[in-house]
């Protein structure tokens, strides 16, 4: 027997996991929809997102603050979740799926993890039936946490642990998830390899010809957070990535 195709939105389907996702849903037969302001939906004032999941079966919520700032994270989440999941709850919408992040409960004390605090609590009280995705970091990002703590010609960069993915895994880990039925809890899911963030970050500027030097400091911050071992690692049975950070490395090259 063929499956039904499943209407499942995606919110924020235009970003990096979103597009990514939508696509694969579209490769397994699924009607995937992308809902971003481009195709007139905004989760901030709710234009357009009745109409967007009427008849939708999943909603992947992709959706991002713009802004790392403390405030202006909680706002968007909270805003953006209640517009979200209430548009959900009168469609009946049977499955919400939301990406988050490894460590949010060990980070919320403050800022953009505040936020991602608030969106899960309202999830998890909003009667409809959920997964929530805690990703760890995504190796697409690995520039930017050079970027963050850099000056001149020196990057300090936490010597934490941590164990980050693809961008092309996490698309395949919400797809799966997506087409699954709701777990009412949370999924963790992690690359293959834990090393430390210094480590990875100076393999990375190494081989993008980057001259900057990076300088392993367990008290340099990531985006606000002085970060132990622990902080951003999955726990004993994450679902793994299979994409290895050399391999993404080289096929990102390509890109480039």
């Amino acid at each position: 027997m063929e499956e039904d195709n499943t209407k499942i939105v995606v919110i924020g389907g235009s970003g990096l996991i979103g597009s990514k996702t939508v696509e694969r849903l579209r490769n397994k037969g699924q009607d995937g929809l992308s809902a971003t302001p481009d195709s007139g939906v905004n989760i901030i004032t709710g234009q357009g997102l009745a109409n967007a999941v009427t008849g939708a079966q999943v909603v992947i919520d992709l959706s991002n603050s713009p802004s790392f700032d403390e405030k202006a994270a909680v706002d968007f989440f909270e805003t953006a979740g209640r517009n979200v999941l209430a548009a959900e709850a009168a469609a009946r919408v049977k499955h919400h799926v939301a990406l988050s992040v490894v460590g949010t409960e060990r980070l919320e004390a403050g800022g953009y993890f505040r936020g991602k605090g608030a969106q899960e609590n309202l999830i998890r009280n909003s009667g409809v039936p959920y997964t929530i995705v805690h990703s760890t970091q995504f190796f697409e990002f690995t520039r930017a946490i050079a970027q963050t703590g850099t000056v001149g010609q020196v990057a300090h960069v936490p010597t934490a642990y941590f164990q980050p993915i693809a961008a092309d895994d996490v698309a395949d880990a919400m797809t799966a998830v997506a087409l699954a039925a709701p777990v009412n809890g949370i999924v963790e899911i992690a690359g293959p390899e834990k090393i430390r963030m210094s480590a990875l970050v100076e393999h990375y500027l190494k081989a993008t010809n980057d001259t900057r030097e990076v300088v392993g400091d367990s008290h340099a911050l990531y985006y606000g957070y002085e970060i132990e071992d622990e902080t951003l690692l999955p726990g004993d049975h994450p679902r793994l990535g299979k994409t290895r950070f050399d391999e993404w490395l080289g096929r990102s090259a390509l890109h480039h």
